[in-house]
This record gives structure tokens, sequence and C-alpha cells, in this order.
């Protein structure tokens, strides 16, 4: 089942990572993201909301997106968690392969921030 929602993400470009802060309340944020191993991975920097959010709680939710987070379909509740060094050397491989000169020129930029990659079960 998971196997199909993974699927239907390969397509896009884009999701939207709804997490919650300690109030309860959603934030949706779109995001690049790239797939391996029958998981969804994110990168962002350590001191991102996202990051803070979801250190205080692992649900989740994703759907696909436009850049500006306009829906493209369902969605699916998910887990996260932080990936683990080879998984985060890995997502960085496959976001560069996925995006291209893109991902290389937002990595120019954040180089001084240290990369958080955040793993997504579904």
């Amino acid at each position: 089942m998971s196997s199909d929602k993974i699927a239907k993400l390969q397509d896009h470009k884009y999701i939207n990572l709804e997490t919650y802060k300690k109030n309860g309340q959603a934030v949706r944020t779109p995001v690049w993201f790239v797939v391996f191993d029958e998981q969804i991975f994110v990168m962002t920097t350590k001191n991102t909301g996202k990051v803070k959010r979801i250190r205080n709680n692992q649900d989740v939710k994703i759907m696909p997106c436009s850049m500006r987070g306009e829906p493209k379909g369902e969605w699916v509740t998910a887990k996260a968690r932080f990936a683990n060094e080879s998984e985060t050397q890995k997502a960085i491989q496959l976001r560069h392969k996925k995006y291209g000169f893109r991902a290389k020129l937002v990595g120019m930029f954040v180089k001084k921030d240290e990369p958080i990659v955040i793993a997504i079960m579904i």
C-alpha cells in the first residue's frame, strides 16, 4: 500500500509537508523531496521551524503540490524522523540528480548551515 502512495509522488517536484506546533496547529511547507528505499527524504537546515516541530511531534502529512503549495493530490499520513549519515549522503546525491543545477545553487547559499535530512515513512 505505501509503495503505491510513494509511486504517485515520483513524477512531482514538490510535496507539501505538514508539521505540527506544540499547540497542535498545522504548518504546511512546500519542499523538494527524493524517494529512496521506500522512504521520502527532505533536506533542510538545523534551525528551521519544521525541524523544531518534528523534534516535538513526528506525526506529519504529505501531499504532492506546486512550488507555492497548491494541492496536486491527496493528503497522506506519515511519520518523520531524522536520517542517519548514510541516508543523508544518499539523499543529497539523489537531490542533486533530481533537481540538478537548482540544487547546487541552493546548496551554495545554505552551505554555512548544517544540513538535516528528514526521512518520512508512509
